[in-house]
C-alpha cells in the first residue's frame, strides 16, 4: 500500500512538472539542453558552414551557365556574363583577379568560392591558388604541397586524411585533381575531366600512344579551339 502511495505521488509530481512546463516556467531551461548539441561546432574549423553548402555541388566557371552563376552569393547577371566572356580560366587565381575589381571584399569572394571554383592541379598549383580554397590556411596549404607529386586522388585522400576527417577530405577533394596519363588513363578517369563526354573520350583514346603534349594539342585541336585545348591540357600528362 505504501508502495502504491509513492507511485501515485511520483505520477502526480511528473504531471505537475509537465503542467508547469506547458505554462512557460521551465521553458527558459531549453537553451541549456540545446547548448551541448551546438558545442561541437565551436570546435570545428571556421569555414565549416561554407563547405556544407558547397557539398551539394561546386560549379566550374569554365562550364557553368550564366543563370547558374548569377544565382550564387555575391553574383549578378552582369558579372556572370563577364565571366563567360573571359573564359576559359586556366587557374583559380585568374578568376580571383577578374572578380577582385567587382567583389573587393575577400570574405565575399571566399563565400562565393564555396560554390564556384576552377579545380586546381595538386602537382602544379601555386600556394596562392591553394589558399583560395575556402577554409584552407597556411598550414593546410603546406600539407597539400608536402606530398607532391601525387599519382592519384587516393594518395590525396590518404595523406590529407591524417589531418582532417573524412567529410572534410571529401569537401577538399571537390577543389583539386591529379592529371591523368593520356596513354594509360581508364575511361572513367578521362570522363572525370570536367567537360569531357563520350565523344571527347573517343578522341582522347583515338590518338594513343601520345609521344608528347604537342601531339595532344595538335590532335585535340581538330575538335575544339585553342582556349579549350589549353583548359583540357591541365588535366592530362604524357606518361
Amino acid at each position: 500500500m505504501r508502495t502504491m502511495t509513492r507511485a501515485c505521488g511520483a505520477v502526480w509530481l511528473v504531471a505537475a512538472l509537465m503542467a508547469v512546463a506547458c505554462g512557460g516556467g521551465p521553458a527558459e531551461e531549453a537553451p541549456a539542453t540545446a547548448a551541448p548539441a551546438s558545442e561541437p561546432s565551436a570546435d570545428a574549423t571556421p569555414a565549416a558552414p561554407m563547405p556544407a553548402e558547397a557539398a551539394a555541388g561546386l560549379l566550374n566557371p569554365n562550364l557553368a551557365g550564366e543563370e547558374e552563376m548569377a544565382a550564387l552569393p555575391g553574383m549578378t547577371p552582369a558579372l556572370a556574363s563577364a565571366i563567360v566572356a573571359e573564359r576559359p580560366f586556366l587557374t583559380m587565381t585568374d578568376v580571383d583577379a577578374s572578380l577582385a575589381g567587382t567583389l573587393t571584399d575577400e570574405a565575399a569572394r571566399e563565400a562565393l568560392y564555396a560554390h564556384l571554383f576552377v579545380p586546381l592541379n595538386l602537382n602544379a598549383a601555386s600556394e596562392e591558388e591553394i589558399l583560395l580554397v575556402p577554409g584552407v590556411g597556411d598550414r593546410m596549404a603546406h600539407e597539400f604541397e608536402e606530398y607532391r607529386p601525387y599519382v592519384a586522388m587516393a594518395q590525396f585522400r590518404r595523406e590529407i586524411g591524417k589531418y582532417v576527417d573524412d567529410d572534410e577530405v571529401a569537401r577538399l577533394e571537390q577543389y583539386v585533381f591529379v592529371p591523368v596519363g593520356l596513354n594509360t588513363a581508364s575511361d572513367e578517369e578521362i570522363l572525370g575531366i570536367p567537360g569531357v563526354g563520350e565523344r571527347m573520350l573517343h578522341e582522347f583514346k583515338e590518338y594513343r600512344p601520345y609521344t608528347d603534349i604537342a601531339q595532344f594539342r595538335r590532335e585535340i585541336g581538330k575538335y575544339v579551339d585553342e582556349g579549350e585545348v589549353a583548359r583540357l591540357e591541365r588535366f592530362v600528362t604524357v606518361d
